[in-house]
């Protein structure tokens, strides 16, 4: 079979598989059933994301179907060898599915990253409610109504959570069990601990708060020194040897003239 009698039926499939892609309201009930050995439903709980596991699986086995088609249109017409580019484009599309479930770990370490950038604030926003006389509960509700971001969805969710008769504690916890962040989980526990015991709250917010802050320093100077050693890789393998080139090309040429 020639080239070009493979061409129509591959683009007619590729197009097919785009508007398989588009639309959203597929569900297949077996992945329901599925054995999530890698984890998938857990990482996408982390991040808000708890409902979207049929739909991730899909797109994750849809992509992987793009990129083998597309590899394996793009390199038939290069290589013009059926066995070659076969396994090419199924390489291909293995590392494409394996790609699309990295980029969800990724994406779960950015929202944890985010969480724990946003805590020192959202912690003294709340150690000056509670000064002002408002309960742990109305005032974490108010924080989770007025701000923006990844911990304040975390926020809402607790809040949904008392709001459907879950006890406060039993959803700070949750809270600390779901990021899955030591700053967080530590905070949790300092909150639920003096809550039982009828300790001080401001003085637990405003030590974390501190802590926090802290932490988020010396974050900021470990990636600094990272950002440090990695410019001194151009400096040193580029601009250096330009520098000494350009200070010894001049005597060369001028050595290779009395040379001659």
């Amino acid at each position: 079979m020639r080239i070009e009698e493979l061409l129509v039926p591959v683009l007619f499939t590729i197009a097919g598989i785009i508007v398989l892609y588009a639309e959203d309201e597929i569900h297949f009930d077996r992945l329901k059933t599925y054995p999530d050995k890698t984890h998938v439903r857990e990482r996408l709980a982390k991040i808000g994301r708890e409902n979207e596991y049929e739909s991730f699986r899909i797109k994750q086995l849809i992509k992987s179907i793009i990129v083998f088609f597309l590899t394996f249109l793009f390199l038939l017409v290069l290589l013009r060898s059926l066995l070659p580019t076969l396994l090419l484009a199924l390489m291909s599309s293995v590392a494409a599915y394996f790609y699309v479930d990295q980029q969800l770990t990724k994406d779960v370490r950015k929202y944890r990253a985010a969480i724990e950038s946003q805590f020192p604030a959202i912690i003294e926003m709340l150690t000056l409610a509670l000064s002002a006389g408002e309960t742990p509960v109305s005032a974490m509700t108010r924080i989770a109504q007025r701000s923006h971001g990844s911990l304040a969805n975390e926020l809402k969710t607790v809040i949904n959570s008392v709001r459907s008769g879950a006890p406060f504690h039993v959803a700070l916890d949750a809270l600390g069990r779901r990021v899955e962040s030591v700053v967080i989980r530590r905070f949790v526990d300092a909150l639920i601990t003096a809550m039982l015991r009828g300790a001080p709250l401001i003085d637990v917010l405003q030590r974390h708060a501190a802590e926090a802050r802290q932490i988020q320093r010396n974050h900021l100077m470990d990636k600094a020194g990272k950002a440090e050693i990695s410019m001194m890789i151009p400096v040193v393998f580029l601009i250096l040897p330009v520098s000494i080139l350009f200070a010894l090309w001049p005597s060369l040429t001028h050595l290779n003239i009395f040379a001659a």
